[in-house]
């Protein structure tokens, strides 16, 4: 029949196991999602479920039986008669010193609790390496109203610079500088970020796991003690700046917004935002 739609090849799918567990999932499956589709739970730091995984922060590592070096789950895609072990000694001994060697050095108390109760699970103890640690301790950079960036904190997840680039804003603003423990993520030249191609779209600000990137509405009320999290409401509501229809969250503090954000399953932002929806919420308090 003419202009028909040709329908699509079913999906082979892969049979392998998964700590004893005979598991079956579509062929191009990650091993981390297969591990969640039966329940197994695998920490990740620098994955999220709308970025290209980029496996540089290591936590997310399984031991293949067959392969040299443990595997980031975050991108290794499933493969027949794959044995895989989520659990084995050398995973828990690798998981622990990266948790150890990232808490030892950076700044972890602002990330989830999800990361302290991953700490506490495989029982890192950060502390072990002594005072004389060295840390990645730097001034908080503010060189604007909208948003301040804090590389203490910074754990080096690659997951602002995807945002930035090809995978959702295309601006290409900032990206990975420098070597080793001098590594940092900065705009061109290390510009200022008026200087920069920055658009202010706050998408680096919305995959940040760690407080590395905040609104600076946030960090003043940090800095004066009010930001209680406790008292604060989620209000959703669509963006009236354009037709788009972008779904917004409005983190709302003593009947002010104090953050915004929008979640990372809605079909048309996949968590994205613009400037103007996701900064442009003070005129709603000035009336």
């Amino acid at each position: 029949m003419t202009g028909a739609a040709i329908p699509a090849p079913p999906s082979r799918e892969v049979e392998l196991t998964i700590d004893g567990r005979q598991v079956r999932v579509p062929e191009g499956t990650t091993l981390l999602q297969a591990c969640r589709s039966v329940g197994i739970d695998t920490p990740t730091l620098c994955y999220l479920e709308t970025l290209t995984p980029v496996n540089v922060c290591r936590v997310c590592v399984v031991e293949v039986e067959g392969s040299r070096a443990l595997v980031p789950a975050c991108s290794r895609p499933v493969e027949p008669k794959m044995v895989v072990h989520t659990d084995s000694e050398r995973v828990r001994h690798s998981r622990r010193v990266v948790f150890e060697l990232l808490a030892s050095s950076v700044d972890l108390s602002l990330a989830p609790a999800r990361v302290r109760e991953d700490m506490a699970r495989y029982g890192a103890s950060p502390e072990r390496f002594g005072p004389r640690a060295a840390r990645v301790a730097q001034p908080v950079k503010v060189d604007n109203e909208l948003y301040v960036r804090d590389y203490s904190r910074c754990i080096l997840c690659y997951k602002c610079v995807e945002a930035c680039g090809a995978d959702a804003q295309n601006t290409f603003a900032i990206a990975v500088s420098g070597r080793g423990f001098g590594a940092t993520i900065a705009t061109e030249f290390d510009h200022p970020l008026p200087d920069s191609a920055c658009v202010y779209c706050g998408n680096c600000i919305g995959v940040c796991p760690t407080g590395a990137l905040m609104f600076k509405s946030e960090h003043d009320m940090r800095a004066a003690g009010t930001w209680d999290e406790s008292r604060q409401t989620v209000t959703e509501t669509i963006c009236g700046y354009c037709g788009v229809g972008c779904t917004l969250q409005l983190r709302v503090q003593d009947n002010s917004i104090v953050r915004v954000t929008s979640p990372l399953d809605h079909d048309v932002t996949s968590g994205h935002l613009c400037i103007k929806g996701r900064f442009g919420f003070q005129f709603v308090q000035n009336r």
